[in-house]
């Protein structure tokens, strides 16, 4: 009886992260390296364009030089509005903080629509 408890736990558990842990929906523009090797040309956005995205219904970042669009992304943030912290500019340092799994990293990638101009 012990041991189905135990079993029944980790299955639950295993179902638990699948709802805790966030996941895009494909709502992001899609990789720059992907719309440059299809054919398609990949955006650039100055600093001062992207500073204007910097609200919760349009939210844009700046990660490694890499735009991304994340206003889908916003409510499913686990960490909460911390997301808005750097709306509209550079989100490197956060983004690289400890409390990102791996997982965001190739979440992130999905929301890309471009790079920053210099």
């Amino acid at each position: 009886m012990e041991i189905l408890i135990y079993v029944s736990l980790v299955v639950l558990l295993g179902l638990g992260t699948l709802f805790v842990i966030p996941r895009s929906k494909g709502k992001g523009k899609g990789n720059a390296e992907d719309l440059a090797g299809s054919g398609k040309i990949s955006r650039s956005y100055t600093k001062k364009e992207v500073s204007t995205h910097n609200t919760r219904k349009d939210c844009w970042i700046i990660i490694k030089d890499k735009v991304y669009d994340v206003t889908a992304y916003v409510e499913e943030h686990p960490g909460g509005d911390a997301i808005l912290n750097n709306a509209g500019d550079d989100s490197t340092e956060g983004f690289f903080g400890p409390q990102h799994g791996t997982r965001v990293f190739d979440i992130i990638e999905d929301f890309c629509i471009g790079e920053l101009k210099d």
